[in-house]
């Protein structure tokens, strides 16, 4: 059987990453999480004392940063020049670093580049914000995940707290809203559906629905 590329999209806590990595278990796929690969960046810019307008330095780091996703244990495992940040870059800090660096078009092209070689033999689901209509235009299967401001924000709020993170629910609903405006604008592949993305509102599903649905839609390709 022929092993097909899928981009799953959509907005800050939609929940794709979590849906994605199913997918990809359930199809015995590599789960590629380009958000993370953003988050590698910031919290790098971070370590390293840097601000957001200091777009030379952070180029730099994309240039150069060594990023490897490993699948160990039954989860991907993030690193950084061969530290495991895997906990460190879903620091709140982070996330808020996050749209800073994404918006530089050497960061993101940087990037791109990785994530193309990543699917280039097929057999992938990755997410992100602009895989369907920019880094894997030709995926075979193209979803965009959504839900609610409030339901994300919940969800985000859920899965910190769990972690151990002290965060505010109010916060986090503004961050998310925040988040959304400067996807949405930024004047580098900014966060919209592809044409021929398949639309999923996740806000009264569950992981176990969404998960369902979207393979009943890889199974249909």
């Amino acid at each position: 059987m022929k092993k097909i590329i899928i981009a799953i999209d959509g907005p800050a806590g939609a929940g794709k990453s979590t849906v994605a990595q199913i997918v990809a278990q359930r199809l015995q796929y590599v789960y590629i999480d380009t958000g993370a690969m953003y988050r590698c960046i910031a919290w790098k810019v971070l370590q390293d004392g840097l601000t957001a307008d200091d777009e030379a330095a952070i180029v730099d780091i994309a240039r150069n940063i060594s990023i490897k996703l490993m699948y160990i244990d039954g989860k991907t495992q993030v690193f950084v020049d061969k530290c495991d940040v895997t906990n460190a870059i879903r620091n709140p800090e982070v996330s808020r670093m996050v749209p800073e660096v994404a918006q530089f078009a050497v960061v993101r092209e940087a990037m791109v580049a990785l994530q193309r070689q990543m699917a280039e033999q097929g057999g992938v689901v990755m997410d992100g914000r602009d895989i369907g209509t920019h880094v894997l235009p030709n995926a075979e299967v193209k979803i965009f995940l959504t839900a609610s401001i409030e339901e994300r924000a919940q969800r985000r709020w859920r899965e910190l707290t769990d972690k151990g993170f002290s965060v505010s629910l109010e916060e986090l609903t503004s961050e998310i809203a925040d988040r959304d405006k400067k996807d949405c604008e930024r004047e580098i592949s900014p966060l919209i559906q592809a044409t021929d993305a398949i639309l999923m509102d996740t806000t009264a599903l569950s992981i176990e629905q969404a998960v369902s649905e979207i393979l009943a839609i890889c199974k249909e390709r």
